[in-house]
């Protein structure tokens, strides 16, 4: 695959990205990350620029982290749900949830 070349602007600075990822998903990285840090900048404007940046960082990590632990817990819901109603379908369609009895 070949890499692709995607100039992309962060914190008032201009990148060139490459990455074998479509441009428009590059770009919608990018932009995320700047919003990030605007919103760092803008709730701490005397914060050194680097540290401005591991904030944004963090702060995006937390969001990663978040949703998926999100992910996690509705996962669980959902294979607790398929293990209540597994017993009320017809044997050929309860697969391995059933329990007999």
């Amino acid at each position: 695959m070949s890499k692709n070349v995607v100039p992309v602007t962060i914190g008032g600075e201009v990148y060139t990205v490459r990455s074998e990822l479509p441009p428009e998903y590059t770009r919608e990285v990018a932009a995320y990350l700047d919003a990030a840090l605007s919103r760092v900048r803008a709730t701490l404007p005397a914060v050194e620029p680097h540290k401005a940046a591991i904030l944004a960082a963090l702060a995006i990590t937390d969001e990663l982290f978040q949703s998926r632990r999100g992910d996690r817990e509705f996962a669980a819901r959902l294979t607790a749900l398929a293990n209540e109603i597994a017993p009320l379908l017809p044997p050929a369609k309860r697969g391995s949830r059933a329990t007999s009895g």
